[in-house]
């Protein structure tokens, strides 16, 4: 299969993938990479790092069709394009196509290292992913770059807490305690901390 086939048939199933979600009435619910909302994977907090507008909004699907297939294409075409890359992991993450979304931020990130957004979206993306590992670097790169951001910190302890790492959640939770003492995800980052120190799952 040529490139051009490959970039058809990843666009095939995008459209597919995005008229299912129109027609069950979710896709306007749906967040996306770049703005705020909550997380999609199990057991976020509800500070989980901000995911956005929906990219398609409401419309017919062959308009909807058109501006995926337009992305994709840019994204592809101008790899020196930010917010063409950008734009691309937003239409992925939508799908729950993870592992695209993260392909074009790794992009972005290349173009613009010090863009905060993308670093924190690297992160929340990686999360909802499961690589726990690199969710949990790209949090600590964001913490580097602002070190109070309450979302970020609740990310990462929701990474190293699924990772298994008490000490490291543990040093997560206290800094989201210093920052925001109040914080309705303590709670439940204690128990499950509690039961991680115990052994229970």
């Amino acid at each position: 299969m040529n490139r051009e086939n490959l970039l058809f048939g990843i666009i095939g199933i995008l459209f597919g993938f995005i008229v299912g979600f129109m027609l069950a009435g979710s896709m306007s619910q749906k967040p996306a990479v770049v703005s705020s909302g909550p997380g999609t994977a199990q057991n976020l907090p509800s500070d989980h790092p901000p995911v956005g507008d929906n990219a398609g909004g409401q419309g017919n699907p062959q308009a909807i069709f058109a501006q995926v297939q337009a992305s994709i294409e840019k994204a592809r075409k101008e790899p020196k394009n930010f917010d063409a890359q950008v734009k691309a992991a937003e239409l992925y993450y939508q799908i729950q196509r993870y592992d695209q979304s993260i392909e074009f931020l790794l992009k972005a990130n290349e173009l613009q290292p010090t863009d905060y957004q993308t670093v924190v979206n690297l992160g929340m993306v990686n999360l909802d992913a499961g690589h726990y590992d690199n969710a949990e670097k790209w949090y600590n790169a964001a913490m580097k770059m602002k070190s109070d951001d309450v979302q970020v910190l609740s990310g990462l302890a929701a990474a190293t807490l699924q990772k298994g790492d008490a000490k490291a959640a543990e040093d997560a939770i206290a800094k989201l305690e210093k920052v925001d003492p109040n914080s309705q995800d303590l709670p439940q980052f204690r128990d499950k901390l509690a039961n991680l120190k115990s052994g229970k799952k």
